[in-house]
Order: structure tokens, then C-alpha cells, then sequence
């Protein structure tokens, strides 16, 4: 949405729609009249910087995505974009994020599921996958997915496709990046594997979150993973920043963990 040229209340009112608002109710949580609301939608009215800024806090709308809407209404950029290296005190949180959840891989992506930064841990994961020169940045789903990556080594490969799909929808849904909408069809055109996924073993917990199966040289892995987002962020580029976290789904895999640390 970030080339779009429609005029600021237009795109107020996509945003509105994508959320799945009423007018009422977005009115009322801005602290702004309807009858206000629905000039500025309509084009009667031209919003203020800081009606921007509600909407915008209201209807949950990605940094990235502002910034048109402030230009379509006559106004300069409000967040600025630094490359990952250049995040100084941000880049060095999600370092030492990573850093200290070894021995379990960790690593940081951008919306698009580009690679940004990897504990040893997971560079021990991603070593033997190929990374085409011709194909940077390195994309983890694609790489996860793909036929000649990953997926091969995915024990529950129907089972895990189907969450990671369902979550970049999720996730499109939320931010309409173009490029994310991209990588949804290009990993929804991978081979779909049969749904032959092996039973949880006996007396795991995996009936509250999808587990990662994982076929190693060192035997089965099994994780769970958790993401991690900046809170309150300016920047970009730090609004897009993901951290995801792996961790042992069982003792067995918590040893091995260890053991692989040495």
C-alpha cells in the first residue's frame, strides 16, 4: 500500500475497513466526532497532523504505512528508516537477545522474513541449507519451505506448512506489504506434501501449540518457538524487526540442545 496515491481520507478509510471498523466506534476511541470522521474519509475535511497520529495508534497501522498517509495530507514523513547495522542500542539489544538464548537457535527478521541476525545456534540449523548468492537477502520461510531446503528434514511438514501459511496471511492481513503478499504465493506454489504428520509422542503437551519436528544427524528435535517485537517503536525498520526464539518441546531435545552447544 505504501505506493498508493489516494487521498489521505480514502486511505483512512481502507485502513478502517481492513480492521473491520465502524466509524462509531473508531470516532469514539480517537476521541473525535463521527460527522469528523466521515468528512475526512470523504474528502470534506482535511485531518490535522495529530488526527493522523490517533487514527493511525487506533486502527494499528505499521510505520511503514504511515508515512503516505501524512504526505497524502500535506505533510512531511514522520518515521524515518536506518538499515539493521545502523540501529545502534536497538541492533544491540536484539544481539544480545540472541546471544543470550543459546544454547537454543534464535534469530531476528524483517516483515518479509528476511534474515537480519542469527545466534551460533541457529547458524547450526541453517548451515547446510543453501543460500543462493543470486537470491539475497536470505528469506528463512522460502528457505524453510522449499523443496531443496528444509522441508525435507520437517517430520510434521503438512502440519507445520499449514501454521506458517496461516500465520503469514495473518500477517499480511495486519500490514499489507506488497512484498509480504509476494512471498505468500510464492510458498503457497511449493509442493503441498500429504497430511501424514506422526502422532505427538506420549505425554508431551503438544495440544497447546504447533510443534516443530525436526530430523537432525543427531536424532529428532522438537520445538516451540515465541516472537518478540519493540515496544512503542519510531523507526522502520525496528517497527518490522521480529526476534524468533526456539525451545526444547520435550527433554530429549533439551539435552541434545546442550550437548550440541558443547
Amino acid at each position: 500500500m505504501t505506493t498508493t496515491t489516494a487521498p489521505v481520507g480514502a486511505q483512512l478509510r481502507q485502513w478502517r475497513e481492513r480492521r473491520r471498523r465502524s466509524q462509531l466506534d473508531v470516532s469514539l476511541a480517537a476521541e473525535l466526532s463521527t460527522r469528523h470522521l466521515s468528512c475526512v474519509e470523504t474528502g470534506r475535511a482535511n485531518p490535522s497532523r495529530d488526527m493522523i497520529r490517533r487514527l493511525c495508534d487506533e486502527l494499528d497501522v505499521p510505520l511503514r504505512e504511515r508515512n503516505p498517509l501524512y504526505l497524502a495530507a500535506g505533510f512531511a514523513p514522520v518515521h524515518g528508516e536506518r538499515a539493521f547495522a545502523d540501529l545502534g542500542a536497538a541492533r544491540a539489544a536484539v544481539e544480545a537477545v540472541l546471544t543470550g538464548h543459546e544454547p537454543n537457535p534464535a534469530l531476528a527478521v524483517n516483515v518479509r522474513w528476511e534474515l537480519l541476525a542469527a545466534n551460533r545456534a541457529m547458524e547450526q540449523f541453517l548451515g547446510d541449507v543453501g543460500r543462493e548468492p543470486s537470491e539475497p537477502p536470505f528469506n528463512v520461510l522460502k528457505a524453510t519451505l522449499r523443496p531443496d531446503g528444509m522441508a525435507g528434514r520437517i517430520r510434521n511438514l503438512a502440519e507445520w506448512r499449514a501454521h506458517v501459511l496461516r500465520r503469514v496471511r495473518r500477517q499480511l492481513e495486519r500490514t499489507a506489504d506488497v512484498g509480504l503478499a509476494e512471498l505468500l504465493a510464492e510458498l503457497e506454489s511449493y509442493p503441498a506434501p500429504p497430511r501424514t504428520d506422526p502422532p505427538a509422542p506420549a505425554g508431551e503437551a503438544n495440544d497447546l501449540v504447533v510443534p516443530l519436528h525436526l530430523a537432525s544427524e543427531h536424532g529428532e528435535l522438537a520445538l516451540l518457538y515465541t516472537t518478540t517485537v519493540f515496544g512503542s517503536p519510531r523507526d522502520v525498520t525496528l517497527d518490522e524487526i521480529a526476534i524468533e526464539t526456539f525451545f526444547p518441546a520435550d527433554r530429549d531435545t533439551a539435552a541434545l540442545m546442550r550437548e550440541l552447544s558443547g
